[in-house]
């Protein structure tokens, strides 16, 4: 399996789930390299954005920043190994992150396979962009789908982000609660739109400010948490991001 290397090891930690329907609960995140996507606010840049590629990235305008090294970000793991790895924490909610981790989807099935086997109760959930629809398998076997689809502010092309009939497919399972990053008030027509299209209940959407820091979150999180409550939809914050900010491993 390729994962996010983190030091002389797998990205693998100990934390508390920082967004979404599951905020506050305490989780073992384990960070798989390579996506599909390439937003140009993602804070977890070094899952894909490599030497040679052409996509930009906010914070080319940072001094010093670069593209990374394959060999600098990327840890092969076999599924075994990653098990135990997840074990020695003795937590049992578990978050499957990336990247996008539905790329390595029949590995992630038999990783939950090999943990349920020690006949120890897990909680699997899986954080995705949404443009993927999972077999059967692994919809029967995840816990909890975090689906959070990409709107116009990611800097993605609409064909590559949009998908609104793995959405639905997605929405009829029942597993699944759908995160929209907003960055201005132009983007909730947006998330409405694609709402409708993709027949996602309303009880189901979370609305959650972009931003890396404290004060970017603060610009946007008064007004959309009002929003929110006058859509009837559910308001997330980032909370690793108030706690800890903007670091790997937290």
């Amino acid at each position: 399996m390729k994962l996010a290397r983190l030091g002389d090891s797998a990205e693998v930690f100990y934390t508390l789930q920082g967004e979404g329907v599951g905020m506050g609960a305490p989780a073992v995140f384990v960070r798989l390299s390579l996506c599909n996507l390439h937003c140009v606010w993602c804070d977890t840049d070094h899952t894909w954005n490599f030497e040679g590629t052409p996509w930009a990235h906010e914070k080319d305008a940072v001094p010093g920043y670069a593209k990374h090294s394959k060999a600098d970000v990327i840890i092969e793991t076999g599924v075994e190994e990653l098990a135990n790895l997840i074990r020695d924490f003795r937590c049992r909610r578990v978050v499957l992150t990336g990247g996008e981790p539905l790329l390595q989807e029949a590995d992630l099935l038999e990783l939950m396979g090999v943990l349920r086997s020690d006949g120890t109760e897990w909680f699997f959930e899986i954080e995705t962009n949404g443009t993927r629809l999972p077999g059967a398998d692994f919809l029967a076997a995840i816990d909890q789908m975090n689906v959070s689809p990409k709107l116009s502010n990611s800097g993605v092309g609409v064909a590559m982000r949009r998908k609104p009939e793995v959405l639905a497919a997605l929405a009829r399972v029942g597993k699944a609660w759908f995160k929209f990053v907003v960055k201005g008030e132009g983007d909730i027509e947006e998330v409405l739109e694609v709402v409708e299209m993709s027949e996602i209940p309303m009880e189901r959407v979370i609305l959650m400010p972009e931003g890396r820091t404290v004060a970017e979150l603060d610009e946007t999180a008064a007004w959309l948490a009002e929003k929110c409550r006058d859509l009837g939809v559910r308001f997330s914050d980032r909370l690793h991001v108030r706690l800890w900010g903007d670091k790997r491993g937290v």
